[in-house]
């Protein structure tokens, strides 16, 4: 009957430890956000890793269950960290001996928070390299470049070799160059927005030229036929420029030993100059007419008689005033001959078959009017 009560005591206590147990795992639990990583692997990773954010120990691994091509580890983040929604996670080894643990990174520093039971794919997450295949790679390396592979007959050792002479005695250059070509990334740096827009203007330049093919091979083969020209007759053309380059010469020194005389001559063509530019309108009517002229002029040239031959038109030099037959002459004319007579401008004119004041009959009046 003791040993049924001890029993039963014992199992009552135990009851009581594992419901205890329970409660404060169900409390750590309350607030906590839960977060499912996939990984390529998760060698050494078991639950209870630390879970971290910047080294600082933030929660647990849960659990860490392979699934054939990647492994799922529920990881359980502590009440109040907030993490941020584009976080990802890393395994980390800090040593080869010590136990490795994951964390989460970046850290929060505002915006939108990382929900209870997100998922973190596996292309976002990342794995230490092992220590084997880093040896593996080392051996790698190490074949290639030995006397199996790109020293088989020296030249490695020779580049080697070449290397170590180039460089003895340079470190001070190199440094140099170095600390250069630091100053201009960072020139480069604070002038990107500069930089950008002129790969922007460079790209629609070559884009035009890629969409001007054509006309591009054209111009460059009318270049190409331009300088072989050139190289044809580089003798020729290597004299003129020397001739030139004698010329420009021998003008310089007439301009230096005649410079007050070209100023005085400069000088009085200002007012010619200035004639000109008052009377452009009239230039450019002579410039326009001249041409007119000049033809009028050869076309009345004569070559067998040596004369130009013009006609006029004598209305235009009338005196004026009106026709009557005392003003000119028309008493004692036939009616035919006074209309003839009346058909002519207001001139002082001898009267038509009038010659010399005698009047001669019709058939003559050609000849008095030819006269």
């Amino acid at each position: 009957m003791r040993l049924t009560r001890i029993i039963g005591i014992g199992a009552g206590l135990a009851v009581v430890a594992v419901a205890a147990t329970t409660g404060v795992m169900a409390m750590e639990e309350e607030g906590t956000t839960t977060v499912t990583a996939y990984f390529d692997r998760a060698t050494g990773v078991y639950a209870g890793s630390d879970l971290r954010i910047l080294g600082v120990r933030v929660g647990t691994v849960e659990s860490v269950e392979p699934r054939g091509k990647d492994v799922k580890v529920v990881l359980r983040v502590d009440k109040d960290i907030q993490v941020p929604k584009d976080v990802h996670a890393v395994v980390v080894a800090p040593s080869l001996v010590a136990d490795r643990y994951v964390q989460l990174a970046p850290s929060y520093t505002g915006g939108a928070v990382l929900a209870d039971g997100a998922e973190l794919p596996a292309e976002k997450n990342a794995t230490p390299v092992e220590v084997d295949q880093l040896y593996e790679s080392i051996t790698e390396i190490s074949a290639a470049l030995g006397p199996d592979g790109a020293n088989a007959e020296g030249a490695f050792a020779g580049l080697l070799d070449t290397g170590a002479k180039n460089l003895k005695g340079n470190g001070k250059d190199i440094g140099d160059s170095i600390e250069q070509f630091g100053k201009a990334t960072k020139t480069l740096d604070r002038s990107s927005g500069n930089l950008f827009d002129t790969l922007a203007y460079l790209q629609t330049f070559t884009t035009m030229l890629k969409d001007n093919d054509s006309n591009v091979r054209t111009a460059e083969d009318q270049l190409n036929s331009v300088t072989g020209f050139l190289a044809d007759d580089k003798k020729n053309l290597g004299a003129a420029l020397k001739e030139l380059g004698t010329a420009l010469g021998q003008v310089k020194t007439f301009i230096k030993d005649n410079r007050g005389a070209l100023k005085e001559n400069v000088d009085a063509l200002v007012p010619i100059t200035q004639t000109l530019v008052d009377q452009r309108a009239s230039l450019a009517e002579s410039l326009d007419t001249l041409p007119l002229s000049a033809g009028n002029v050869l076309n009345a040239y004569d070559p067998a008689n040596r004369t130009l031959n013009g006609r006029t038109d004598l209305n235009e030099l009338s005196m004026g005033g009106p026709l009557t037959e005392s003003s000119i002459g028309l008493d004692g004319l036939s009616p035919v001959d006074a209309e003839q007579q009346q058909a002519l401008p207001s001139l002082p004119l001898p009267a038509v078959g009038t010659v010399y004041g005698t009047t001669q009959d019709s058939g003559n009046d050609k000849k008095g009017a030819n006269q």
